[in-house]
């Protein structure tokens, strides 16, 4: 609090290398001292939901403490996609938090689950996937994820080692002490069924499934996002029914995707920042986001306490802080916990050397394309496919929906650039008909012609085949 209070001022300097680096040392910090109640607090700081209650998670820590034992903390992830983005580490945060309290964190691969597919949400059935698809996928999701996880601290497991011994008198007798409204009173099952799109049988019985890995790992705790809250507390039935006492369950908040149009982060929206996009587009997608998404992206990935968000916050507000220094240490921080504080260190220098610039012609490292070679491809799948320096051609698509894709010309100065927004038609017109359209600017003694797309930045090279720049 005294640091950030002595340097408000976030973007650069000792005060922001000070906040990093205690930062980076509250993820590896040892927290076993703690009385229960204060890391009960932690917890439910970043928990959404607890059910029953916070105060039975405190009383819970004080008795596992009381009989020298560790809880069982149970995290589930069902490796259905290869690709992992940020909102995937928030749960990571709160297993981390409880791995340094001293508990064992057990980390529940559903090779089993995955091949259901959870129905949460979803508005018709996922695809199948095969038990290679599953471990393909896992293997690169424990890469990503390690950069953010202990996992040699964490016990690892498949569920289809005791999944695959259940027999169908067993799996028959568990089902048989539950009613059918404990699935049919859910929402989005109810939605489906109305809107005739189908729903297995598979799919009812997915949360039954995952709560068997409640019993079997004798969960004391089970961590998930708030989507899965109604399979979350399938655990705690099924447990009770075993004669177990019901899993504490912390649901987590679900973090908006970068786009701020209120959609969570998804692969499929393009709203999203991957584990694997290279630092400098880590940095440069959190500093994207829209200054609302601010306290919400604090809370969810990094180690700041609620004082200490707020704190910040009020600077921001009394005007003695910039939104922009906040999401500079937001931006460092978090790349600094994917790929290290060097990593961090330079897509900070970089970015601010980029956007300090009065003029895109003095930015290093822009990607050059010659209009000769990629005049028939459609612009938004320049960005998106042939430098790949955004995740989808959806994305570029909503960027010119919001105003946020532009045709930039400079010519020497003393003439300033000109700039002019395009639409969601020209994102998905082909780079010749643009250029064309624009033949006037792009053709001026001297001009440099770039496109951009939020914070991505190409400079296209008119031309005709055979031209030499």
């Amino acid at each position: 609090m005294s640091v950030l209070r002595a340097g408000p001022e976030l973007r650069s300097g000792p005060g922001l290398d000070e906040v990093l680096g205690l930062l980076a040392e509250r993820r590896t910090l040892d927290l076993s001292d703690l009385p229960p109640a204060e890391q009960a607090a932690l917890i439910a700081a970043r928990g959404a939901e607890l059910v029953p209650s916070s105060g039975e998670l405190a009383s819970l820590l004080a008795a596992a403490r009381a009989e020298g034992r560790r809880l069982t903390v149970k995290f589930g992830i069902d490796p259905t996609a290869a690709d992992v983005h940020v909102g995937h580490t928030v749960p990571m945060l709160v297993a981390s938090r409880f791995q340094r309290m001293g508990h064992r964190v057990v980390f529940i691969v559903g090779d089993i689950t995955a091949t259901i597919g959870d129905p949460s949400g979803r508005v018709s059935g996922r695809p199948p996937l095969t038990t290679e698809d599953v471990r393909a996928n896992m293997a690169t999701y424990r890469h990503q994820i390690g950069t953010c996880f202990d996992f040699d601290r964490a016990d690892f497991r498949f569920n289809s080692e005791w999944l695959s011994a259940v027999t169908l008198p067993e799996f028959l007798a568990v089902l048989a002490k539950l009613p059918v409204a404990a699935t049919l009173r859910r929402e989005d099952f109810r939605s489906r069924l109305g809107a005739g799109s189908g729903l297995t049988m598979a799919e009812l019985a997915y949360a039954v499934v995952v709560a068997l890995d409640s019993v079997k790992v004798g969960a004391d705790v089970e961590l998930g996002g708030v989507d899965q809250l109604l399979n979350l507390q399938m655990g705690r039935q099924v447990m009770a029914n075993a004669g177990l006492r019901p899993q504490v369950i912390i649901g987590v908040g679900l973090i908006e995707g970068t786009d701020g149009s209120g959609a969570k982060m998804s692969k499929s929206l393009g709203n999203y920042i991957g584990l694997a996009f290279a630092p400098r587009d880590v940095f440069g997608g959190l500093m994207s986001i829209p200054d609302r998404l601010i306290p919400q992206y604090l809370r969810a990935l990094t180690e700041l306490l609620d004082p200490e968000i707020e704190l910040l916050l009020g600077l921001v507000s009394e005007g003695r802080a910039h939104p922009m220094g906040i999401k500079t240490l937001l931006a460092a921080d978090v790349t600094g916990a994917v790929h290290g504080r060097d990593a961090a260190t330079a897509s900070r220098d970089a970015f601010a050397a980029r956007f300090s610039r009065r003029r895109f012609s003095e930015t290093d490292d822009v990607p050059v394309l010659r209009a000769a070679d990629h005049g028939g491809a459609a612009v938004a799948a320049l960005f998106a496919m042939v430098t790949g320096s955004v995740p989808s051609i959806s994305e570029v698509r909503r960027a010119a929906r919001g105003g946020g894709l532009r045709l930039v010309t400079e010519t020497p100065e003393p003439r300033p650039p000109r700039s002019v927004t395009l639409s969601e038609t020209d994102a998905a017109g082909p780079l010749s008909v643009l250029l064309t359209a624009h033949d006037q600017a792009v053709r001026q003694p001297g001009a440099r012609v770039f496109l951009k797309c939020g914070r991505s930045l190409l400079e296209i090279v008119p031309g005709q085949p055979g031209d030499v720049r």
